[in-house]
Parts: C-alpha cells; sequence; structure tokens
C-alpha cells in the first residue's frame, strides 16, 4: 500500500473553500474568493490554480493586518499571465503570485507589475530577481523535471530512462506524458529544459522524435500527473511524466521509507514563481502587505508540504520527506533570462509545427 500525498490531496479543503468561493465570485461581479475573517479592506489576489496556505495562517494574517484575504484562481500557469496581460488596464486584483521566470520578463515588458512597489526580500532570495526588479518578488522556486513511476517498472520488468534521449527509444514508446509549454509554466519549463539541452537547433526535432515515439501533451500539469501518470492519483496508462523533483516526496509507501517514483535530476530545470502588486491596484498596501506575509518565515516554511516548491527564505525549514525524496539537481539546466524574453514566442511556434499543436 502506498501512501500518495499529492499536491491535490495536501490542498484538501483549502482547494475546495477556493474554488466555492471562486464560484460564488462569479454571481458578485467576479471579484474573486473571499476568505473568512477579518470584515476589514480587502486585497485581491490572483493566482495560479495550485495556490495554498493553510487556513491558520491566513486567519493569523487577516488579524495582524486587518485585511481580508481573497483568493482568485486564474488557471496554469501560462492561462495566469494570459489573463493578467488582457485585463492590465482594469486589473483582476491587487496582487498576483504564481508568474514564473519563463513568463517574468513578458509581466515586466507589459507593465503589468507596479515596479515602485517592493519589498524587502529575504537574504539570498535576490539572486532570483528578474531584470533588476525587486517589485516582482521571488516567493518560491522548484525544478521542473521528468519523473518515472519506478513501481511500474518494477512490475513491468522493465528499465527507467535516465535522460533525455532515451524517451525517443522504442522501449518507452507511449510511455511519456509531456505538457504544453503555450498553456502551461510547467510545460514552458520543460521546453526550455529541452532548449538548453540539445540547443536552439535541435530541440525540435527532438520534439518530432517524442511525438513519433508516441508522447501525449497535455493542456496542464494537474491532467498529467493526476490523471494520465500511472503514478498519479488515478493511476494512469503513462509511467513517465514532466512534473517536478519534489514529487517523489508526495508519494511514499506505507511505512515512509521509500517512494514508489523517481526524478530525473539530469533533465531538472530551475522554476522560481514571484508574486507583486498589480499596476492599477486598488489596494496596492494591502498587496504589499500580502507579498511580506508570503516570504515570511512560516508560510515559507508552509510551501513545501502545500505547493511542492522550494522557500527562498533561509529560515524557513524543510519535512523529512522533502529533505530525502525531493533533492534538488546541483547542475540544473538554465537558459539566460535574456534569452527567454527574446525567443520565448519564436520558440513556442516552431514547438507548436513540430508538434503540430
Amino acid at each position: 500500500m502506498n501512501i500518495h500525498l499529492t499536491r491535490r490531496a495536501l490542498l484538501g479543503a483549502t482547494a475546495l473553500s477556493a474554488v466555492g468561493l471562486a464560484l460564488a465570485a462569479c454571481d458578485s461581479g467576479g471579484k474573486g474568493a473571499s476568505a473568512s475573517g477579518s470584515g476589514g479592506p480587502t486585497v485581491t489576489v490572483v493566482t495560479h490554480d495550485s495556490f495554498s496556505v493553510p487556513d491558520d495562517l491566513i486567519a493569523a494574517f487577516q488579524k495582524d493586518t486587518g485585511y481580508t484575504l481573497q483568493i482568485t484562481p486564474s488557471g496554469d500557469g501560462g492561462e495566469l499571465v494570459n489573463k493578467l496581460v488582457l485585463t492590465k488596464d482594469a486589473p483582476l486584483g491587487d496582487a498576483v503570485f504564481g508568474v514564473d521566470n519563463s513568463f517574468a520578463s513578458r509581466v515586466l515588458t507589459e507593465k503589468i507589475i507596479d515596479t515602485a512597489a517592493a519589498v524587502d526580500l529575504p537574504q539570498g532570495a535576490d539572486q532570483y530577481v528578474v531584470n533588476n526588479t525587486p517589485a516582482l518578488a521571488p516567493i518560491d522556486f522548484g525544478e521542473v523535471c521528468v519523473n518515472v513511476d519506478t513501481a511500474w517498472f518494477t512490475e513491468h520488468g522493465q528499465t527507467p530512462p535516465a535522460a533525455f534521449e532515451d524517451l525517443t527509444k522504442p522501449e518507452y514508446k507511449n510511455l511519456f506524458v509531456a505538457i504544453n509549454p503555450s498553456t502551461s509554466s510547467t510545460g514552458m519549463a520543460f521546453l526550455l529544459a529541452t532548449i538548453g539541452h540539445f540547443g536552439a537547433d535541435g530541440f525540435v526535432q527532438y520534439w518530432k522524435d517524442l511525438v513519433a515515439n508516441g508522447a501525449k501533451i497535455d493542456a496542464g500539469w494537474s491532467d498529467a500527473y493526476y490523471t494520465d501518470f500511472s503514478g498519479g492519483d488515478a493511476g494512469g496508462a503513462y509511467p513517465i511524466v514532466v512534473s517536478y523533483a519534489s514529487s517523489p516526496a508526495a508519494t511514499l509507501t506505507a511505512d515512509g521509507s521509500a517512494s514508489t517514483t523517481a526524478a530525473l535530476l539530469s533533465t531538472s530545470t530551475r522554476q522560481v514563481e514571484y508574486a507583486g502588486v498589480l499596476a492599477g491596484a486598488a489596494n496596492p498596501e494591502g498587496a504589499k502587505a500580502f507579498i511580506t506575509w508570503m516570504l515570511s518565515p512560516a508560510v515559507q516554511t508552509s510551501i513545501p508540504e502545500n505547493m511542492y516548491m522550494y522557500p527562498v527564505n533561509p529560515e524557513a525549514t524543510l519535512s523529512e520527506a522533502m529533505q530525502k525524496f525531493g533533492a534538488v539537481s546541483n547542475e540544473p539546466i538554465v537558459v539566460p533570462a535574456d534569452q527567454i524574453a527574446a525567443n520565448r514566442e519564436a520558440w513556442l511556434a516552431v514547438w507548436s509545427e513540430a508538434v503540430g499543436a
């Protein structure tokens, strides 16, 4: 028997309440999901769908600041950015959380972030600042990489893949599920990993070879991991998936001594998630208070267990499971931010042509 402490399970009541509150918000003009509490001025935060902070910490934020926290889930990271761009003249909220480094330059170019509204960053977090703009504050980081269902491979008497190149071999035909980089920040991160590994002249052929070998491409990480991945909640048909280096910490055996999945760290690329005050926010001070709170040791310590990312604040602590089964790569693949900004749209266009998307 395995314990699958997946992100979906860990989100639990928080995610359910966010969905319910978001539906209620649609009836009230679409302002989003309101956490119960202070009854004071509202700070509305637009987030990706995986946002999750424990209810007791939210209650403490509301008590300490006097603000009512209102969360507006807005899809995967790519969808989130697209919505921010389309609504920048009438922003959906006061703050945003969940823009990652593959889209950070876009939100800055589109002037979505109030660059004058910066908060103090924890020691060391400035290494993740994009374009010398600390107003887009780094909150957490993770590593996107290939994950394998080691239990599946053991049961089928097969050796799991170990590198990018293995995924195009006949023995792994119809076993891999990837994610669309046009709609998913996780998918975009993996696309960048293939660009960093194979080069701008080689990644297109690699993707053609993946598709020819039966790779499936899902719209978002949740569909790929929870539905199609054999090691996810639904026990899907694909034992190889694009996910995170931290994911194996969520698929432990009953006694917690081992994980039934593994991350291929040779395929890892660093993903950083940011928060910022939206330009034109109705409550910019409340937005800054939210970002400061997200960087606090208490919230930072909650991030690994609730969003399966790593904290940027060195005062935060990691669980034993994350330390043992969620290790990051010593040499993640890096594509410089200026190259992403200059080539993102062109890379997406040739990727779409290569895979027939």
